[in-house]
């Protein structure tokens, strides 16, 4: 089973994924932000995916991308976020994000998307 980190502020939106990702087959951990997450890396198994919000308190994506990749070079990283700035999509390509994706997305499309990026899923 392909396991998912799924990294958002917002709980309603973290339930709703979690429930589509949990559906289609994923085990999914969840954490409220960057610094959340990073403190979560450290107790569960390594992802095959990572899902980060941008606009977050404590951490944002940005910066949590930037730490991530130190500890995980080749774990593919989806930015799911309202955020549709060029300049912020730029900066997280530059720090390793894999994708950008502007909410909402629907549940089939996330899914589409995920196999894409994780082949195997």
């Amino acid at each position: 089973m392909k396991s998912i980190l799924l990294i958002d502020d917002s709980m309603t939106m973290l339930m709703s994924l979690r429930q589509t990702l949990e559906m289609s087959g994923f085990q999914v951990n969840t954490a409220s932000d960057g610094a959340d997450a990073l403190n979560k890396l450290k107790t569960i198994p390594k992802p095959d995916l990572i899902i980060t919000d941008i606009n977050m308190p404590n951490m944002n994506g940005i910066e949590f991308i930037r730490h991530a990749r130190q500890l995980f070079r080749f774990t593919p990283i989806l930015t799911l976020t309202t955020e549709s700035q060029q300049s912020k999509r730029e900066e997280a390509k530059k720090l390793g994000a894999t994708g950008w994706l502007v909410k909402p997305v629907g549940g089939q499309d996330l899914i589409r998307i995920i196999k894409q990026v994780v082949p195997t899923a």
